[in-house]
């Protein structure tokens, strides 16, 4: 085992208040995508009988979490429900998107459909703006071959700027890859260079903006770029948290543990 053990991480302050206890485990993974591209096979294939199931809080939403290990670290792995966007319209998506943005886990893993990945590709490109912690897994890729389709993976890499597996979860081809793939981004070993949609000046303008505002609100605020986004699409949600004054608090509480977790380390290193 690694000896670190993610109760004492920034993360679990935040997911304490969504029902979730990550005692016990090095890494927390999200495991996001839309309906239909095998997310669910991917996540038994990986957590095999270390699962259960529950719903969110306040929620009728099934939340399913389960824990596997890959090179002596542990993960915790939550499979989101499936949507095609994190827009907030629906249960699903507001569960997905608070957890990624608020939950902050170590890495998300984003499974697509090899064999329709053009309409895979707005859910990864949302996940990108908020966090630069991502895998894309191209799930279906017998499928694909099946249909005479080619997906050039690692050209998809190139232009995402974050790796991109091809796997066939109900075979188990690529898992080791996508494993590696995710420890490398989960520990940081990996850096990565998501891309990110601009807009026109008029727009990047407003959103630095906004960006200044919402930093001076909550200062050391993760991902006030899509936030400010956010905001300028009248998302209701992120206006309520900034309002009410969730926002700075989740801060806050994030950045006392950054503190907490800072001395341990420090402490164990002495020793």
């Amino acid at each position: 085992m690694s000896g670190h053990d993610c109760e004492a991480c920034p993360v679990a302050s935040e997911l304490a208040p969504m029902g979730m206890q990550v005692g016990g485990v090095d890494r927390v993974i999200a495991l996001a995508g839309n309906p239909n591209t095998g997310k669910s096979t991917l996540f038994n294939a990986l957590t095999g009988l270390r699962q259960h199931t529950g719903n969110w809080p306040g929620k009728t939403v099934t939340r399913a979490e389960g824990g596997f290990a890959y090179d002596k670290v542990r993960y915790k792995i939550v499979d989101l429900p499936g949507t095609y966007s994190l827009l907030s319209a629906s249960q699903d998506e507001e569960v997905a998107r608070d957890f990624i943005l608020f939950g902050q886990p170590h890495a998300v893993i984003v499974v697509t459909d090899a064999s329709a990945l053009e309409r895979n590709l707005n859910l990864v490109l949302q996940v990108l703006e908020i966090t630069d912690r991502v895998v894309v897994a191209v799930n279906l890729m017998d499928e694909a071959r099946r249909k005479g389709l080619d997906v050039d993976t690692r050209s998809l890499a190139r232009d995402l700027g974050v790796p991109v597996i091809p796997i066939v979860a109900r075979t188990g081809e690529g898992l080791h890859a996508l494993l590696t793939a995710v420890d490398g981004v989960s520990s940081g070993a990996v850096q990565t260079a998501p891309l990110r949609v601009t807009g026109t000046p008029e727009f990047e303008h407003a959103v630095r903006e906004l960006m200044t505002h919402i930093e001076a609100a909550a200062p050391g605020v993760p991902n006030s770029r899509w936030l400010a986004i956010r905001l300028l699409d009248g998302d209701a949600r992120v206006e309520e948290a900034l309002r009410t004054g969730e926002l700075t608090r989740l801060v806050s509480r994030q950045q006392q543990q950054d503190v907490r977790f800072s001395k341990q380390i420090a402490l164990q290193g002495a020793q």
